[in-house]
C-alpha cells in the first residue's frame, strides 16, 4: 500500500545523473537556503539512472536532512523527463526547478517566491544576466538558440532563462495535464500563458563534476525544441522545394538556348552540381519530415517516459539495490 507524508509549501526539483561529486557541496548551499525561508519544503531529487556512487551518497544525506525526498528512475530517462518525474510528483503549494551544480544559484530561490507571492504570479523565470563563466563557444551557441527560438516559437520564450524557474501550482497542474512525450519546458511554460515574471542573476561555474550537456545533447535540445513546437522547418523544405523548382526550370531554359544556339556544354560541371544540390536539398527535406514522423511514433507507441523504482515519500516502493536506509 502506498501513502505519502505531509504537504510541504515549497518543493524543489533536482534531476540528477552521476552528480556524486557535487551532491555534498549542493547540500550545503540549498539547506541553508530554506531553512531560512521560514517555510514548510521539499526537496525532491530525482535520480535519472545514476551509475555512480548517487545514489549512496543521497542516502546518507537523508539521515541528517529529513526535507530531502530521493527518486529514483529505472533507466536514464534525460533531464527533461527527470524534471518531468519531479514536477508530477511534487507536493509543494510552489516549485521549484533547478540544477544540481550550482551554476544556479539556490539563494536566488527566496527572491522568487517573494515575487511570486507579491505579484500574484504562476511563473518565476530566472534570468541570466551574466554568462562570463561560460565558455565563449557556450555562449555563442546559446544566443544563436534563443535568437531561433524567439523567431520560430514567438516572443514569449524569456532570453537566457534555462530550467532555473519558479511554478505555483496552478502551472505545475497545468504541464502535468499536457500529453507531452518529448518535453521542452523552458517552451512549455511560457506557452501556458500564465501570469509571469522574471528574477536576473549570475551564472557560476559548475562547482564539481562534468557537465551533461554536451554539444550533442545541445543539437538534440535545439531539434526538440523547433519540431516540438512549430510546423516552421516543414515550410521551409517546402519553400526550398519551390526554389529548386524554379532553379531547375532557369536551367533547363539555359540548356534549351544553348541547344537552339548551335552551343555545346564544355563539360558536367554545372550537371554536377545541380544534381548535389538537389539531392543534398532532398535529403534535408526528408531528415525535416523524419523529425516529426519520430515525434509522431513515439507518441503513438505510448511508452512511459520514465519509470520510478523508488520513492522515499511513499511507503511500498522497493529500495534502490545497495542502498541502505
Amino acid at each position: 500500500m502506498k501513502s505519502y507524508e505531509g504537504t510541504p509549501q515549497l518543493s524543489v526539483v533536482v534531476p540528477v545523473f552521476n552528480e556524486e561529486d557535487v551532491l555534498p557541496l549542493f547540500a550545503g548551499r540549498m539547506r541553508p537556503v530554506l531553512d531560512g525561508l521560514d517555510v514548510s519544503y521539499e526537496v525532491l531529487t530525482v535520480d535519472d539512472g545514476s551509475r555512480d556512487a548517487t545514489p549512496a551518497v543521497l542516502a546518507r544525506m537523508r539521515q541528517t536532512w529529513p526535507q530531502l525526498r530521493v527518486v529514483r528512475l529505472r533507466r536514464n530517462a534525460g533531464h527533461q523527463n527527470a524534471l518531468t518525474a519531479g514536477l508530477h510528483r511534487a507536493r509543494g503549494r510552489y516549485v521549484v526547478s533547478i540544477d544540481v551544480d550550482l551554476q544556479d544559484p539556490p539563494e536566488v530561490i527566496a527572491d522568487m517566491l517573494a515575487l511570486a507571492e507579491r505579484e500574484q504570479l504562476d511563473v518565476v523565470h530566472g534570468v541570466r544576466t551574466d554568462r562570463s563563466t561560460d565558455s565563449p563557444f557556450k555562449r555563442w551557441t546559446a544566443g544563436w538558440y534563443y535568437r531561433l527560438i524567439r523567431r520560430v516559437v514567438g516572443a514569449e520564450v524569456p532570453h537566457n532563462a534555462g530550467d532555473f524557474r519558479l511554478l505555483s501550482r496552478t502551472a505545475v497542474d497545468a504541464l502535468t495535464e499536457l500529453p507531452e512525450q518529448l518535453p521542452v519546458y523552458r517552451l512549455l511554460v511560457p506557452w501556458l500563458g500564465l501570469p509571469g515574471g522574471e528574477v536576473p542573476y549570475a551564472r557560476a561555474p559548475r562547482a564539481a563534476g562534468r557537465s551533461k550537456y554536451p554539444l550533442a545533447k545541445m543539437v538534440r535540445l535545439a531539434l526538440d525544441s523547433i519540431t516540438g513546437f512549430s510546423a516552421a522547418p516543414l515550410r521551409v523544405a517546402t519553400w526550398l522545394g519551390c526554389a529548386g523548382i524554379v532553379l531547375c526550370f532557369a536551367m533547363a531554359a539555359a540548356v534549351l538556348g544553348a541547344y537552339l544556339w548551335g552551343s555545346v556544354v564544355p563539360g558536367w560541371t554545372s550537371m554536377f552540381v545541380a544534381l548535389v544540390f538537389l539531392g543534398a536539398l532532398q535529403l534535408l527535406c526528408l531528415g525535416l519530415l523524419g523529425e516529426y514522423v519520430a515525434r509522431i511514433f513515439t507518441s503513438v507507441q505510448g511508452r512511459p517516459a520514465y519509470v520510478v523504482t523508488y520513492d522515499s515519500a511513499v511507503t511500498g516502493t522497493r529500495r534502490p539495490a545497495g542502498v541502505s536506509s
